[in-house]
């Protein structure tokens, strides 16, 4: 069941019930739908980053500076986060001043000013999961817009973000890390839910775009590399519901991975702090991968009814790697 929130210039006054609702009920997988309008010519710019929340350090503060510049010359309409906001074990609580230390205080470009829409990552698991769901954060800072999934409307294009740190086996095993599973639990009906809502949203879109967004990768050559449970479960989902891009984190490295047997871009933008030089498959990949950087970075998205442009930045706001997706027709630029 797709739950519809109506909203456009009201989305804001409207959010906090949202979240609110989202956080009393959140065994429930139910996607609640958000709005966000287009520019007046139907134009979205958005930046991407993940794996950031460390309170400045590992380059965060540098990679924040390079976002604000390029933020300002998109005209960005939102920021879009991949999960791991919080390091290295999540918020402690609504009161931990990690938020602050590492969201508030680092992100403050007049550019960067607009709504992140946001997912959790594993390490957001390892803390208070419901603290990040929680309203209490957005009295704190209004930007904040984190729910485990939900979709986003925005004109020409529904993003789809998707709860993937319950799907990955090895979690409910690790002996050195507690995750906090209050409101995914029992897993096996939570998942059930989460991916036939899914499917039933993806097949309902009449978006000219459907894009994906989670925490974990699908396809990456980077140190984690791919996720067998989401190429299980969630992947046969996307292809049939034809997706254009799948956008995640986790690997904190910059990459592109072009797929040979559906039209999906896999995007990872997980270097928004510490990043693992050297730490590569590319031999897993070979003409499959577009691009790979180890290095700390971010990615813009620019999107109209008919293209897609893809750019890749550098901790320094060096272009790194562009990519242009015309509707249903690829092409490197």
């Amino acid at each position: 069941m797709v739950v519809s929130v109506m909203a456009n210039t009201s989305l804001l006054l409207h959010l906090a019930l949202i979240i609110f609702i989202a956080f009393v009920l959140p065994t429930f997988a139910d996607l609640l739908k958000l709005e966000h309008p287009a520019k007046s010519d139907g134009s979205l710019s958005i930046l991407v980053i993940g794996d950031w929340g460390r309170k400045g350090l590992y380059n965060q503060s540098e990679v924040a500076h390079q976002m604000g510049r390029v933020g300002k010359k998109l005209d960005i309409d939102f920021v879009i986060s991949t999960g791991d906001n919080f390091y290295e074990d999540g918020l402690k609580g609504v009161n931990d001043p990690a938020f602050e230390e590492s969201f508030t205080n680092i992100y403050t470009a007049k550019s960067l000013q607009k709504p992140w829409y946001t997912v959790m990552g594993n390490h957001d698991y390892r803390g208070d999961s419901k603290a990040q769901l929680s309203p209490v954060l957005r009295k704190i800072d209004n930007r904040w817009i984190c729910l485990r999934s939900f979709i986003l409307n925005a004109e020409i294009v529904e993003f789809f973000f998707v709860d993937t740190t319950p799907f990955v086996d090895n979690y409910l095993t690790e002996a050195d890390h507690t995750y906090d599973w209050r409101g995914v639990t029992p897993r096996k009906t939570y998942l059930s839910n989460l991916l036939k809502d899914l499917e039933l949203a993806l097949m309902e879109s009449t978006a000219s775009w459907k894009i994906v967004v989670g925490h974990h990768a699908i396809r990456s050559a980077g140190h984690h590399g791919d996720t067998p449970e989401l190429i299980e479960h969630l992947l046969p989902i996307l292809k049939a519901n034809e997706v254009d891009l799948y956008i995640n984190g986790h690997d904190h490295c910059l990459e592109h991975i072009s797929s040979k047997d559906s039209p999906i871009q896999y995007l990872t933008s997980g270097a928004g702090s510490k990043a693992w030089r050297g730490d590569v498959k590319i031999k897993n990949y070979h003409r499959d991968l577009k691009f790979f950087y180890d290095g700390q970075g971010f990615m813009s998205l620019q999107i109209t009814k008919t293209d897609a442009d893809i750019v890749f930045y550098d901790v320094f706001g060096k272009i790194l790697h562009t990519w242009r997706v015309a509707k249903r027709l690829y092409s490197a630029v």
